[in-house]
Order: structure tokens, then sequence, then C-alpha cells
């Protein structure tokens, strides 16, 4: 049976085969044999690879937003997504050599590279959650889209840091958020003239009703 447990030793049996292997390289039964379960629990836990990655990631949001400290009352929503990334990139350590070699697999896989795509999405709308922005509507979802592209940024800073204290890594997150701070800043302004204008639009086209109480039948 596939318990918790189990769950999390196939999780560290494929992250760690990952960090020798291309993902290609990896087979269900190498994550068995590295994880000490048959392989009827192993498909008993995960479809495949894929959704053994998967539950690594949503791990990775949990511990997290798990993690989620009470901000000071001036704190910026930057300021926020700044300490929610940090922690994600703390929680990501141990597993920075198989996450490089990922990487380099997803270079060579276009299925791979649209999948790993696909849960970053999934994950950054949940840091930007924690970090308390909303990420509803179409500029939600624009700063979704903006976040992947971050991150994915400020990461591949991050494979090649090598201080402890991350110094290169901090100051490549606070360029690349003040840097789409202004992206947003700019789409809120247009969604709002937007929404002004559709009101007035509004306004405009209720004047043809009929006034409450008018049959609005009458030729």
């Amino acid at each position: 049976m596939a318990t918790d447990r189990n769950r999390k030793k196939i999780i560290d049996a494929f992250m760690a085969l990952a960090e020798t292997r291309a993902f290609e390289e990896i087979s269900l039964v190498a994550i068995a044999e590295e994880a000490k379960v048959d392989l009827a629990t192993l498909r008993d836990a995960y479809d495949g690879k894929l959704a053994i990655l998967a539950d690594f990631f949503r791990r990775i949001d949990m511990a997290v937003l798990k993690g989620e400290e009470e901000g000071a009352a001036d704190e910026t929503p930057r300021d926020r997504l700044f300490d929610v990334v940090m922690r994600r990139f703390d929680a990501l350590a141990p597993y920075k050599a198989a996450l490089a070699s990922l990487g380099h697999s997803a270079r060579r896989d276009p299925f791979l590279t649209m999948a790993l795509a696909r849960l970053s999405s999934v994950s950054q709308n949940w840091m930007l959650t924690g970090a308390g922005i909303d990420t509803s509507g179409i500029v939600g979802l624009a700063k979704v889209k903006g976040m992947v592209l971050t991150y994915a940024k400020v990461f591949r800073t991050w494979l090649k840091d090598d201080d402890p204290g991350l110094a290169r890594t901090m100051s490549a997150l606070d360029k690349e958020l003040r840097r789409g701070e202004k992206v947003v800043s700019r789409l809120e302004r247009m969604s709002r003239r937007c929404g002004r204008r559709r009101s007035v639009r509004q306004d405009d086209h209720l004047k043809d009703f009929p006034a409450e109480g008018a049959d609005a039948t009458a030729a």
C-alpha cells in the first residue's frame, strides 16, 4: 500500500537517481529498487515519473507555505514575495544537484520542458498567493506568467551560487522582482483604465433600456 512514508521514499529515490542520471535514463524499476519498495507499491503511489515530479513540487510548495511567517505591517508585496522565494530555495537546497540534472534533461526533451513549465506555473501561483498577492483575473494570470519567467531566471543563478549566504541569488531576485513590480504596475493601470471605459459604455447602453415599469414590448 502506498503510504505517505512510501511516497516520500519514492520521491527521495527519484531525486537521488536524478543527481547522476538523465531523466530518460531513470527507469521505474530503478526507482523502486532505490526506494526499497516493490513495483506494486510504486504503481499504487504514482502513475509514472512525471507524477513523482509533480508530487515533489507539491511537497516543496507545502513546505514553503507552512514556513510562512508573520510579516511586518509595512512590508511591501515585493518584500513578502522575496521572502517566499528565498524560503523555496532553502527547501530546494538538498536537491540542487538533481534539479540541475533535470534542467539539462529538459533542454533535450520538449515534453519534459512543457511538464516542468506547467508545474512551475502552479507552484508560482501558490508562491504569489503565499505572499498575499492576488492572482485572479487577466492581470493575475499575467502576474503568474511573469513570475514563472522571473523565477526561472533567478533559479539559474541559484544553481550556480555556491555562497552559503546566497548573495548572488538574492541580488538577482531583488533585481527581477523590482523589474516585475514595474510591469505589474503598468498592467494594473491599464486594467483600471479599461474598466472605467467599460463602465462608461455600459452606462450609455443602459440609457437605451425602458425605465422601470415601462412596457418593454411596446411598438
